[in-house]
């Protein structure tokens, strides 16, 4: 694993400040908007959280169980370009890391 990234469950708006205080500096979404129903947060609600930290925020949609090729090179365009360290998260954050793991894999990250 890599310093420049972090892996976690989903995060609500209340949880930006944590995620500032840990020293990230971007976040990328990868949950679905509604995924988990209406209770889960939306993007936009924690993108206006992030922004206002001061965090860069992706938000990067990815469907459990049916990730693509095109997934993993969109996700490593914004990893590359975005400012280290980056917290990834989704529903428990296993899908964030699949993807981060094949970008590896596929030798995309400047990491």
């Amino acid at each position: 694993m890599s310093e420049n990234v972090g892996f976690a469950g989903q995060i609500g708006p209340e949880h930006v400040e944590q995620v500032v205080e840990k020293g990230f500096k971007s976040i990328i979404n990868n949950r679905p908007d509604m995924e988990g129903g209406p209770e889960q947060p939306t993007s936009a609600q924690i993108e206006e959280a992030a922004r206002s930290a001061g965090l860069d925020y992706v938000y990067q949609p990815v469907v459990s169980g049916q990730m693509t090729e095109l997934d993993v090179r969109t996700f490593a365009n914004h990893f590359n370009e975005l400012p280290k360290p980056v917290l990834m998260f989704c529903r428990t954050g296993n899908r964030s890391n699949n993807l981060y793991q094949l970008a590896k894999q596929m030798d995309l990250l400047y990491d």
